[in-house]
């Protein structure tokens, strides 16, 4: 049977952040427009710090725009977020996407990103001593939350960091992230971040 993540992280925020508890979590970010429902809706239960890494963005500009727009998003927003900017590695996405170029997206390529991303995480989280660690991939309905899940549990073993179980895109939350996109004049990117989803939005708008 399908796991209800939403139902599992619902319990867990009852279970864990009771009489005002805030544990800490590393939320990996892939973009304002992901980011703004994810932050609305945890900033009321976690202590966040924003993890910005995604090595897979292109060109170089296009990485540097997504996260200053990261950063005006928490501004506007006046929440108490921090923010950590992880290194741009483009070389290993490059590297992990060797031989999967032509591949549609959402395929095998894509879980090799989620991993690269979301291992780089779990060892922040674990370093800086996080209750939590977890990513606002999932409010995309292009992105698999099963996947996501499977390997962020994974990656939390590895690493003893314990992963926030989630699919942020449950209780409407694509909507109101389209919502506050809207309400921020936020930059809404037409491909997901590497040169090859690139490639294919430009084919298709052609």
């Amino acid at each position: 049977m399908k796991q209800n993540y939403q139902l599992v992280l619902d319990r867990l925020i009852e279970q864990e952040c009771a009489d005002g508890y805030r544990p800490r979590l590393l939320l990996h970010a892939c973009c304002a427009p992901c980011s703004s429902y994810v932050l609305e809706y945890l900033s009321k239960h976690f202590e966040i710090t924003l993890f910005f890494y995604n090595p897979n963005i292109s060109p170089r500009e296009e990485y540097d725009f997504r996260a200053e727009e990261l950063g005006r998003l928490v501004s506007e927003m006046g929440l108490d977020v921090k923010i950590l900017n992880g290194a741009y590695e483009p070389e290993r996405f490059t590297k992990l996407a060797e031989g999967l170029e032509t591949l549609p997206e959402g395929g095998g390529r894509c879980k090799k990103c989620y991993a690269l991303r979301l291992e780089e995480s779990a060892r922040v989280a674990k370093d800086g001593g996080y209750d939590f660690y977890t990513t606002t991939l999932s409010i995309s309905p292009h992105k698999n939350a099963e996947w996501l899940n499977e390997i962020g549990d994974e990656m939390g073993v590895k690493y003893g960091v314990r992963y926030l179980t989630s699919d942020f895109k449950k209780k409407n939350g694509y909507k109101r992230s389209c919502e506050l996109s809207v309400q921020y004049n936020l930059y809404r990117q037409n491909y997901c971040g590497c040169i090859y989803s690139k490639m294919a939005a430009e084919k298709r708008e052609a």
